[in-house]
């Protein structure tokens, strides 16, 4: 049961920003307590202590400063164009925080890998992370972001300044062109997001 030294109020401050519901404790010891996913926090004077089966469902956003994450990303399209999904997982050294795959309609490769790295994005800040290090295995679409290559497609631009306006909701981040096989969980949800569909 990991415990997070912190101020109460300021962690609940920070659950409620994050759409958290937050309700009184169930004992004269206990100062509030939240549920999200598979964790519930419970506050006590100084600290915060986490339950349940998925803590780090909670945990980044009771820390102040949010912590840092691994996030992958990954599109796939069948057909390019063709029927498309993304995938996303995002890791701690406390774990999977969250990971998920969905169907997007029909678009291209490249779109699809821009839209998952903008789901990706959005769940690392749901989640509270004020540091994320991305990873994903489109070279080009790691580039485009970082600056290096220049962007034709209007399409793609203007998936890349919102990606730049998501970057810029956190206090520091880094991204890199990694091989398929260190993407292969996010790879595999966005195939089988597809395979579901």
């Amino acid at each position: 049961m990991p415990s997070v030294e912190c101020d109460p109020d300021a962690a609940r401050r920070r659950l409620a920003a994050a759409d958290v519901d937050v309700e009184p404790g169930n004992t004269e010891y206990e100062r509030w307590r939240a549920a999200r996913g598979d964790a519930v926090a419970v506050a006590y004077d100084d600290k915060v202590v986490v339950q349940g089966a998925q803590p780090v469902d909670l945990l980044a956003l009771l820390r102040e400063g949010g912590g840092r994450a691994h996030v992958y990303f990954d599109g796939a399209s069948r057909g390019n164009p063709g029927p498309a999904a993304v995938g996303y997982a995002i890791v701690t050294a406390d774990g999977i925080v969250a990971e998920g795959g969905e169907r997007i309609g029909e678009t291209t490769n490249n779109r699809a890998e821009y839209e998952a790295l903008v789901r990706a994005l959005e769940v690392a800040r749901d989640h509270g992370f004020d540091e994320v290090d991305l990873r994903g295995d489109s070279e080009l679409i790691v580039k485009q972001v970082r600056g290096e290559w220049n962007t034709n497609d209007p399409g793609l631009r203007e998936r890349r300044v919102t990606v730049r306006e998501l970057l810029s909701e956190f206090d520091r981040w880094s991204l890199e062109h990694v091989p398929r096989e260190i993407n292969d969980r996010a790879d595999s949800l966005a195939n089988r997001a597809l395979d579901d569909g």
